[in-house]
Formats: C-alpha cells, sequence, structure tokens
C-alpha cells in the first residue's frame, strides 16, 4: 500500500506549527518506515559484502539475532491475539507450567526454541523474501542515502496500516527507480524474513488514543516488540553500521573490523531484549563492549574486565541470568512498564524513565546508557555539551523538572500536550553546557534519531516545556522536509539570524523561525492564561523577543526564489501565524525591549559578517 502524500490539511496544520492527530500518524509512520527502510538496507549489506569486510562468524551471528527477533514478534502477536479472545476483567489461562511467561500460551508448556549465537542453526536461514524496493512518485523529495552505495527509496511507496516481519514464501520484487537490492555476494533473501511494511493482526484501521487530551492518533498502537525495534537509536546505528559496511570507507584494518563487529552485536543485544520481553526462553551469547554490556530499555552491565568480554545471557520467567568468565552470575528481573530492569549486583545499572506526559500515557526513557544515543565519530552541534550519566540527585532534578510539565504544556495549547505524547520517544540526558550560568541549559534533536530529544537538566517545568516545544517542532519539520521538497536553496551559510551570532543557511533559518515562532505561539498563550502575574510578566517577555526574532528573518523566507509550490504554502502559513499573533501585542515595554535586542543584534552580526569592501 502506498502510503498518502502530505495533504493540504497536513501542509496547513505543520506551518501552523501546529498538527493534528491524522498529520501527526502521517510523520510517525513515515519515519517507521524509513528505519524499517534502514533496517533492510543494513541486512542486505551484510549479506552482500566482502568476507574481508564482514566475516561469516558476524553474518551467522546477525541472522541468528534476526531469527530471535522473529520468534519474539511471533509470541507476541500470538499472545496479543489470545488476549482478545476473553471478555475485559478475564484472562487466558496458560497450559502447562504457568510460569513459563507468555510464551506458555503459544507452546502449550513446552520449552520455546533456545538459540545460542555461534551454533550455525538459524531458524531464519530460509525466510528472507526480498521486498520490492521503492519508486518515487513526482516531487516527494529525496529518500535515504545509506552510505553503501544503497539507495534506499521514498517510504511512501512502502507503508501500509502497519509492519510486520513476514514468513517464508513471500514473492521478491525488484528494485525499482531510485533504489535496488542488495549488491553482490549472498543476498539476504536467503537469511532473513522480510522487512516490510503490511497491515497489522488487529486488522485495517484502527486507532491510538493520546491519554487525558481527548484525542486519537490514526493507526493501532505500536506492539512491544516492534516498538522497540523501531526506537529513535536505530536510525544512527543503522547509519554506523552502513558506514562500516560501504564499500567507499576504503581498505580495512583489524579495529575497522572490530568496529563493525561491534555494532552489528548491538543488533543481538536488542534481539534479546525483545525476545524477554516478549517471554520467549533463550540462551545466546553477547559481547561487552569495553566493559560495558547495553541491553536496550533494561540497563548495562559493567564488567571487571575492561575490554570486550564475553556474556552468557539465559532468559527465563522473566528473569535474565547474565554469566561471565571467572565472575558471580548476576540475576536481573524485567519490570513492567516497558522500561527497567533491577538486580542486586552493583555491576548493573537500570535504564530509567520519565512517567507518562499524562495518566495513561507510557514512560518516557530517561537514557543515559545507550551506546547509540549521540553521534559518534563525527561533527557535534557546536552549541550541545556530551552525554551524561545520571546519578540520583541527578535524576531527581530531571524528575522535578518532569512533574509539571503537563500544566505548563496545556497553558500553552492542548495541541502542545498531544504533540509531545505523540511525538517524544525519549530524553537524552547531556552535561552541563560549558562554561554556562546556574540555571543554563542547551538541547538538540537528531534528525537520524527522529523521537528522541537531548538536554541538559532543565532547571523548572517552564523551561523544560518550552524545550520540548522548540525541539518538537525541529522534529515535526525534519519528519515532512523527508517527505517532501520544500525548497531548493544551497547550503550556503549567509543569512542573518538574531538567535544565532554565526550567519545561517536557508534551511537553517527557516528551521530557527520555525521552532521560534511556535515558542512565540507558546508564551503569548501562557501569558493570556496565567493567573500569576510574575509568570505573566515573564511569559509575555519571551513572546515578544521569539516574535520580534520571527519577524525579523521572515521577509528574507518568504522571498527566496528557492521555495516550491508546498514550501511556499508551508511558509505562508507561517506568516498568517505572525501575523495572529499580533491580536494580542505584547506590553509596549516589553515589545520595545525585544525591538531594541533584535537591533542590537542585527548590528553586531552586521559588523562581523557583512562583506569587506
Amino acid at each position: 500500500m502506498i502510503l498518502p502524500p502530505v495533504t493540504d490539511q497536513a501542509l496547513t496544520e505543520l506551518g501552523r506549527t501546529e498538527g493534528g492527530p491524522e498529520t501527526l500518524s502521517l510523520l510517525l509512520r513515515d519515519q517507521h518506515t524509513r528505519r524499517l527502510l534502514l533496517l533492510r538496507a543494513v541486512l542486505d549489506a551484510v549479506e552482500s559484502a566482502d568476507p574481508a569486510v564482514c566475516s561469516a562468524a558476524v553474518r551467522v551471528r546477525l541472522r541468528e539475532a534476526w531469527a530471535l527477533v522473529e520468534e519474539a514478534d511471533r509470541v507476541d502477536t500470538a499472545v496479543r491475539a489470545t488476549a482478545r479472545t476473553y471478555r475485559p476483567g478475564t484472562a487466558p489461562t496458560p497450559t502447562g507450567d504457568t510460569g513459563a511467561g507468555p510464551a506458555a500460551a503459544l507452546y502449550g508448556g513446552a520449552a520455546a526454541p533456545t538459540y545460542r549465537e555461534g551454533s550455525g542453526a538459524a531458524p531464519a536461514a530460509a525466510l528472507y523474501g526480498r521486498a520490492a524496493a521503492p519508486t518515487y512518485p513526482e516531487g516527494t523529495g529525496t529518500g535515504i542515502e545509506t552510505g553503501t552505495g544503497v539507495h534506499v527509496g521514498s517510504a511512501a511507496q512502502v507503508y501500509g496500516d502497519g509492519w510486520g516481519l513476514a514468513p517464508a514464501g513471500g514473492q521478491g520484487g525488484q528494485g525499482g527507480q531510485g533504489g535496488q537490492g542488495g549488491q553482490g555476494g549472498a543476498s539476504a533473501s536467503a537469511a532473513y524474513g522480510r522487512v516490510e511494511a503490511r497491515e497489522p493482526v488487529e486488522g485495517r484501521g484502527g486507532s491510538t488514543p493520546v491519554p487525558g487530551s481527548g484525542l486519537t492518533l490514526a493507526g493501532p498502537p505500536l506492539p512491544p516488540v516492534r516498538a522497540l525495534l523501531l526506537n529513535p537509536f536505530i536510525g544512527p546505528w543503522a547509519r554506523h553500521c552502513l558506514r562500516g559496511l560501504g564499500a567507499a570507507a576504503g581498505p580495512r584494518g583489524e579495529r575497522d573490523a572490530r568496529e563493525l563487529g561491534r555494532d552489528l552485536a548491538y543488533f543481538g543485544a536488542l534481539a534479546a531484549v525483545a525476545a524477554a520481553r516478549a517471554g520467549v526462553p533463550y540462551a545466546v551469547r553477547l559481547t561487552a563492549r569495553d566493559g560495558v554490556l547495553t541491553l536496550p530499555s533494561l540497563g548495562a552491565l559493567r564488567t571487571a574486565a575492561p575490554g570486550d568480554t564475553p556474556v552468557d545471557v539465559v532468559h527465563r520467567r522473566q528473569s535474565l541470568t547474565l554469566r561471565r568468565p571467572g565472575e558471580k552470575d548476576i540475576v536481573v528481573r524485567l519490570q513492567s512498564g516497558g522500561v527497567g530492569a533491577w538486580s542486586d549486583s552493583a555491576a548493573w545499572a537500570p535504564a530509567h524513565a520519565l512517567p507518562g506526559l499524562l495518566p495513561g500515557s507510557g514512560p518516557v526513557p530517561l537514557d543515559d546508557l545507550d551506546p547509540y544515543r549521540t553521534a559518534r565519530g563525527g561533527p557535534r552541534h557546536h552549541d550541545l555539551s556530551g552525554p551524561v550519566t545520571l546519578d540520583d540527585a541527578e535524576r531527581k532534578r530531571w524528575l522535578q523538572s518532569w512533574s509539571g510539565i503537563a500544566s505548563v504544556l496545556r497553558l500553552g495549547g492542548e495541541h502542545r500536550v498531544t504533540e509531545a505524547v505523540a511525538l517524544l520517544r525519549c530524553m537524552v540526558p547531556l552535561s552541563a553546557p560549558p562554561g554556562s550560568v546556574p540555571g543554563g541549559s542547551c538541547s538538540g534533536t537528531r534528525r537520524e534519531a527522529f523521537g528522541a530529544l537531548l538536554s541538559s537538566t532543565p532547571p523548572t517545568a517552564t523551561t523544560f516545556a518550552a524545550t520540548l516545544v522548540h525541539e518538537l517542532q525541529h522534529t515535526k519539520l525534519a519528519a515532512l522536509s523527508d517527505m517532501l521538497t520544500l525548497h531548493h536553496a544551497d547550503s550556503r551559510a549567509r543569512h542573518f539570524a538574531p538567535w544565532r551570532p554565526d550567519p545561517r543557511p536557508y534551511d537553517g533559518l527557516l528551521h530557527g523561525a520555525y521552532s521560534h515562532l511556535a515558542l512565540a505561539d507558546f508564551f503569548q498563550r501562557c501569558a493570556l492564561a496565567t493567573p500569576h502575574p510574575a509568570r505573566r510578566e515573564s511569559a509575555w517577555a519571551q513572546h515578544a523577543r521569539y516574535r520580534e526574532q520571527v519577524g525579523a528573518v521572515l521577509p528574507t523566507l518568504v522571498g527566496s526564489g528557492d521555495l516550491t509550490a508546498q514550501g511556499r504554502r508551508f511558509v505562508d502559513q507561517m506568516v498568517a501565524v505572525y501575523e495572529r499573533l499580533a491580536e494580542h501585542p505584547a506590553p509596549r515595554g516589553q515589545a520595545a525591549r525585544a525591538e531594541a535586542y533584535v537591533r542590537a543584534a542585527r548590528a553586531l552580526w552586521t559588523q562581523r559578517h557583512a562583506p569587506s569592501e
């Protein structure tokens, strides 16, 4: 099924820095599909890689990890299907050993299949039917450059109402315009079940309530195993793997091969978590990287040895036993809710999460463990500090700021709550920015990690709420830009932006104006709604400054001849919001200070960056 194109309604809503349930669902579905396409690209690249780049042993381990994921998905699907046959308030009674977890209902009390890496007995060995590479409709933007010589086309051609891991026997397709299958070597079709978008088990359509908002997102919620495969860090991980597998990477040394093996081993850890969450018993061998084995969404094990150390992981009845050479076994028990696992061993660091933003919404992981949570081996955003592992005191400060965030977001408009619940998938803690004043903070997003928001510890709930509003606009605009082309401007940094000291390219100017426009709207709504005089005064000050900053750059955005027709409609909606904000002007003093601030910023920028005679 072809994903519907971006509708005029969606473009209008997004141009206004908003987004209703259908629009948010459109962004989510497209981004989920792009992650699947990246995962498919990794599988293809592994199977077609030269043995000198990717050894046979590494290839076998990845196949076995995929087999474990497929088994977890099958069990998870069967358990959910069984649960739907029971009336509310009743519970299915599994056969056999009642302590065997969800898999008992599927296996009838018998032990589930056991997998061990390196056994060579990968159950997925005959499963992979090649999915058709997508083609581009006219004007839908660009595809994904994987870095391996494989160009993965637009997600718009492959996404239906859901997605799944298809069984063997599917008809293979041919690579279409703008994409192709694995090149050379063994085909992934002999090793993996199809990675494709298809109808959900529940049936066509469905919807997901946004708790506490009275709204629903189009489409059913993702099952736990599939949600794990679509977590934000799959994007950075896949791209890192593809760089290592790419033919253009040059001659390979022992260090390169070791790094690639480590990257691909991450998927083995992800598969182990998926199977444990589904209740599938197994025994696998994983590797602690530099003395740390990260099990995504569960936690991390720190070994006594500093280098790469084998760790045998055995899952039975919602408990993991971690065995290391010469050390005492560690038992880790899974927690409900999708995040966290606990042990009495000091060597185990559990994953943590912030409570659901609204009653009934899922927890938001506070991820300070995943090795792909920040960029590795590439340039880092100049304003962002590095990742940090939180101690108990710092974690409490996060919780304190988070606890009041929903009410602050609601002051700025119910749609701000809805987009946060729909789009925010995890928070990544950063250290305080170097040289920052007390209360200073930094934040950012990564285009390849849709749903993840990076931030230093927010000092207050208001700061935290504004950070969400700001960064989620970048998230929305980046997702929209993946789906269609808004402009054809080049990347030369030459435009004035009053929120930055350096010149900005057109796309950076558009992103900055878009996020600042949302903040101007947010703080105006807060100022009009709050009964507290001091908070109202502060909100007006923030509104006035953000609106003045946006007004300084709108003429550049509107006057560009590089805008496409869709881009012009998008920018026109931004102008409409800017003009609507004038209906409730800030107090004269606040407006005057904002104007003076932007004039000073422009004068300083011109002095620094004006072309010399």
